[in-house]
């Protein structure tokens, strides 16, 4: 009897102790100490949480560089470069007139984001799937930042939910975000088009995940409020606004005053959020071909 409650003791041991190693914060290289102690006690403070925890991350921009164009946009170019422009046949002449739309619109409302899905129609969905990991691999395959992929790290250490919602496709970003970094492809969200007879078709799924409808698309399909959310614009500050926790901001702009009356930066600081920097800058001199269509470049984020 003394055995068994001497191994019941020692196996209690060890589950306590691999827990508690499983729950230790690992500090992330390249961020401030402040930074870095901020995320530790967050992260202890939700250990006695029993309920789901989710955070939420957008994409471009947040987890994946962006400079010095958008990956949704060189890998639609690209695929119309290859595979329409120049021809005369109807197929063709249609998808090159939603190129040009697309070319000489605002490239961040909603009528650009039906643009992105109506070129993508008629396609299949593995056919995106492989347009996106294309482009990926071509130009992108060192845009993920380290930092971010550490935070995944504890934030999964700590029993977190991660999910990703992003404004540019769903399917052409799914296989490799999931890849790249282990997030299962059910918790990649994006622009999601109705698919039928495995043909994408111009139909959008509602919620649409920019602004608002990125909140929306929490309480439509995570159905959790989320205890850690990060992004890096003003497109993702209803996101962020519906953690109930810790709330995160990468290299954000202080410049452009938003409609809050607020730059990026300052209505975070104003509302406590943490603030940090990862380097995005143009990498390996890529040809782009967002670039031969004259696109203007994004913004470089060089990390001091």
């Amino acid at each position: 009897m003394i055995q068994v409650k001497t191994m019941l003791l020692s196996l209690w041991l060890l589950a306590a102790t691999l827990l508690a190693g499983a729950q230790t914060y690992r500090p992330i290289l390249g961020w401030p100490k402040a930074v870095n102690e901020k995320l530790e006690s967050f992260l202890n403070s939700t250990i006695i949480i029993k309920e789901r925890k989710v955070a939420v991350f957008d994409c471009d921009g947040t987890l994946l560089g962006q400079a010095p164009y958008y990956l949704a946009d060189e890998a639609i170019y690209s695929f119309a470069k290859e595979q329409y422009a120049g021809k005369k046949d109807s197929l063709s002449t249609a998808k090159m007139r939603i190129i040009d739309t697309m070319l000489h619109g605002d490239n961040t409302g909603l009528a650009y984001v039906q643009n992105r899905i109506s070129f993508l129609s008629g396609l299949s969905p593995a056919q995106v799937e492989r347009m996106g990991e294309d482009c990926f691999h071509a130009r992108y395959e060192d845009k993920f930042y380290p930092e971010m992929r550490e935070l995944l790290a504890n934030l999964e250490a700590y029993g977190f939910e991660v999910w990703v919602i992003s404004a540019s496709p769903e399917v052409l970003y799914q296989q490799f975000v999931h890849k790249a970094l282990g997030i299962p492809l059910n918790r990649i969200l994006g622009v999601k088009s109705v698919v039928q007879f495995n043909r994408i078709t111009k139909d959008i799924v509602l919620p649409v995940p920019q602004e608002q409808g990125k909140a929306d698309l929490i309480a439509t399909v995570i159905k959790a409020q989320p205890l850690f959310a990060a992004g890096n614009s003003r497109g993702d500050m209803e996101m962020i606004d519906a953690s109930v926790g810790l709330k995160m901001i990468v290299n954000p702009d202080d410049q452009k005053v938003e409609k809050n009356g607020f730059t990026v930066k300052g209505y975070w600081e104003k509302q406590g959020g943490i603030a940090v920097y990862c380097n995005d800058v143009p990498q390996h001199n890529y040809p782009y071909v967002t670039q031969e269509w004259g696109i203007p470049k994004n913004k470089t984020n060089r990390k001091n």
